[in-house]
């Protein structure tokens, strides 16, 4: 079993796009959340576990490597996905996306123009997963992702379209998504949030 986790909440009270800008840690409530994946994770057989190189990712795998004793391995598989408009305020009727000059940049959703293409996106953290499951043959590994990275390929893995629409994302901060495997065919797809639910509406969470 692959478990796919978001990382927790992050410390933005400024609420802007972060992306892949260094510095941006996990707040007091996403250490809480954090923490309670890993006590949920505790009785699991957990051989390994991988994370983006962000903050974020490194703080919220951190306390689960450490349960198990094991190693927290990076991977640059599983980072966020650009984007053009990191360091802005992305809220809807606010922000960068009020400017006519960012118009251009939002032509076509579907690709995204905005950013890093939908079907990248996915063979790259394809790629990542299967590492980590061939890493953890028999047992269990936990990758430490982004929202819009673990939700893209749990749409490419159900067969689903990549493009869709962000305000509707099952996938909480500190969720898992777990992928169980027999061999190299995946059999199922599990969500939990283990640490509650969240909003995917508000930006900067």
């Amino acid at each position: 079993m692959v478990h796919l986790l978001r990382h927790g909440e992050v410390d933005n009270p400024q609420g802007i796009l972060y992306g892949r800008l260094p510095g941006f840690g996990l707040s007091d409530v996403g250490l809480g959340q954090a923490g309670k994946v890993a006590a949920h994770l505790a009785d699991r057989d957990v051989v390994y576990v991988v994370a983006s190189p962000l903050l974020r990712a490194q703080q919220t795998a951190e306390s689960i490597a450490a349960r198990h004793g094991l190693e927290l391995v990076t991977d640059e598989g599983l980072i966020e996905a650009t984007n053009v408009f990191e360091g802005a305020g992305v809220s809807v009727g606010d922000g960068v996306l009020r400017d006519p000059r960012s118009w251009p940049k939002l032509r076509n959703p579907f690709r995204p123009s905005w950013g890093e293409p939908y079907r990248q996106i996915a063979d790259r953290m394809l790629a990542a997963t299967y590492r980590a499951r061939d890493l953890a043959t028999g047992h269990e590994a936990v990758c430490v992702s982004h929202q819009l990275p673990i939700y893209t390929l749990r749409r490419h893995l159900e067969g689903q379209r990549l493009w869709h629409d962000p305000r509707r994302r099952q996938c909480a901060l500190a969720s898992l998504t777990s992928l169980v495997f027999d061999g190299d065919a995946l059999l199922e797809v599990r969500y939990s949030q283990p640490a509650g639910s969240s909003d995917p509406r508000v930006t900067g969470a």
